[in-house]
């Protein structure tokens, strides 16, 4: 026998995410867990919309265009400063991809000099 709730079927919840860049390996696992399914298995209805040189991630979210971005910190933070409501759920990255750097002959070669 079947039976359902009384609730009945509920839709997906809807999703945009919009990438920093264009579609790339950085941005695999998106698409991996989309192919495999693991949206539908949480109930999410995921779109994923490509970055390039012209898509400021934090004008689109600003804007409504998206529900979930990714970007640096620094341009994150920078979003904040001018009165993007953000808030950082995730690191997705071992090690920060933000770097400081200086001419190799400077001779500066770690944070103590």
């Amino acid at each position: 026998a079947l039976t359902a709730t009384a609730a009945g079927a509920q839709a997906a919840d809807e999703v945009t995410l919009q990438l920093k860049w264009v579609t790339q390996a950085q941005f695999a696992g998106y698409y991996v867990a989309e192919s495999k399914g693991f949206y539908d298995e949480a109930d999410l209805d995921v779109t994923i919309k490509a970055g390039g040189p012209d898509i400021a991630p934090e004008q689109v979210i600003a804007a409504g265009g998206a529900d979930v971005i990714t970007t640096w910190m620094a341009a994150g933070l920078a979003a904040r400063e001018r009165g993007v409501p953000l808030v950082n759920i995730a690191q997705p990255f071992k090690t920060g991809g933000l770097q400081v750097n200086c001419l190799k002959a400077a001779g500066i070669e770690s944070t103590d000099d």
